[in-house]
């Protein structure tokens, strides 16, 4: 009823989702697949608004239509709800998780919005781990809630487990296995999959697909774990650092599929140490330490949250107070580890013209002059008085 309601409602999409109706309706006959059949046909109609470039939602339960951005529908049995695309996907407020004594998440809030890649950016031991093990209901929160697509993660986590993919930070596999057939048997745990040929290509591992596990590279077996993930095609995937360990060129492979899940539509949620890493994909960062939410905002703006643009570096011998640099032209922030001084300012030239007289006058020997603009190292730096790598 409410398929042919939508039809009714919206004329132009009629052909398309009849369509779709109707490929239902002639596929029914296996017991036990109403859920997964109608979620097929939602899934059409969709990918036909979004074609379309439409601007609505329809809520279902009370037949009215609303203009806003973006579809997607979520089924709880008969119940209906429907999640815009400027609204979140994920919802997390004041998670917290003590072992004993220690506090590990420290009321931890944030929201995630449809479509976006968010990642956790901290050290190791910052909370990260934790907190993405308590979204995916492997770890039980002692304060606080969070919501998946709407789904409690306390209360609704069978629910929850339907519309994640997750890759942890260390996967276990089956070693003896070959690639397709662990694909084929993770598929086999699900009513429906997505193409294990084309989730192989996606993975480019085609040339692996007959090869045992045990014989994959770490880069290839953590492509293995992502497509693991994806193979029930959820709505939102966790990554766990997906790249720790890997060689320069694994992680640069494994940045192209995590861009390329963005562009299909996928909610992302990625937990990092990598600077760099985090810079290249994430459209929002939250940034953790000592199991703490210190900074939330995109990548371009927590840099131009800093009292400075820029960074003159250096090594000298015996370095003087940094009251001292402080009182040069244009320095705004110092920071001194050991001989390695770091000037933070607004007018490179005007620093490094100053620094040249007060190193002339005082015949201070500088090593390795270099500048370079400010990254999300110097907002760690700046929010926590020290390096990401000394955490």
């Amino acid at each position: 009823m409410i398929i042919i309601m939508l039809v009714n409602l919206f004329p132009e999409v009629s052909n398309g989702l009849k369509k779709e109706y109707y490929r239902w309706k002639k596929n029914r006959p296996f017991k036990n697949v109403f859920q997964y059949r109608l979620r097929r046909v939602l899934e059409g109609l969709q990918i036909f608004l979004w074609n379309l470039n439409r601007d609505l939602i329809i809520y279902a339960d009370s037949h009215r239509v609303i203009e806003k951005n973006e579809i997607k529908i979520i089924t709880t049995a008969i119940q209906w709800r429907l999640v815009m695309n400027n609204e979140s996907i994920v919802d997390v407020k004041g998670l917290k998780k003590r072992y004993g004594s220690f506090t590990a998440v420290k009321g931890v809030s944030f929201q995630v919005k449809k479509g976006e890649i968010f990642g956790l950016l901290g050290p190791n031991g910052a909370g990260k781990t934790t907190t993405i093990e308590m979204l995916v209901g492997l770890r039980k929160p002692e304060e606080g809630t969070a919501t998946l697509s709407g789904f409690d993660v306390i209360k609704e986590v069978n629910k929850v487990k339907e519309v994640i993919g997750v890759q942890l930070q260390s996967t276990s596999l089956f070693e003896l296995l070959k690639v397709e057939e662990i694909l084929n048997l993770y598929g086999s745990f699900y009513p429906t999959h997505v193409d294990i040929d084309g989730l192989i290509g996606d993975m480019l591992l085609t040339e692996k697909r007959k090869d045992r596990i045990k014989g994959l590279s770490g880069g290839q077996k953590q492509r293995l774990a992502i497509a693991l993930a994806l193979i029930h095609d959820p709505d939102i995937v966790f990554l766990d650092e997906p790249t720790t360990g890997l060689d320069p060129q694994a992680r640069r492979t494994l940045w192209d599929i995590v861009l390329r899940l963005k562009e299909r539509g996928k909610t992302i949620i990625l937990s990092t140490h990598y600077m760099d890493e985090a810079h290249v994909l994430c459209d929002r960062i939250g940034i953790m330490d000592q199991g703490e939410l210190i900074a939330l905002d995109t990548p371009t703006n927590l840099v131009k949250k800093l009292q400075s643009t820029s960074s003159v570096e250096f090594h000298l011998s015996n370095p003087p107070e940094q009251d001292w640099f402080m009182k040069m032209d244009g320095v705004e922030e110092v920071s001194i580890k050991d001989n390695f001084v770091q000037l933070y300012t607004d007018d490179v030239q005007v620093t490094l013209t100053s620094l040249i007289h007060a190193s002339a006058e005082h015949q201070f020997k500088i090593e390795d002059l270099q500048t370079r603009s400010a990254t999300l190292e110097d907002v760690f730096i700046h929010m926590t008085g020290r390096s990401i790598r000394e955490s």
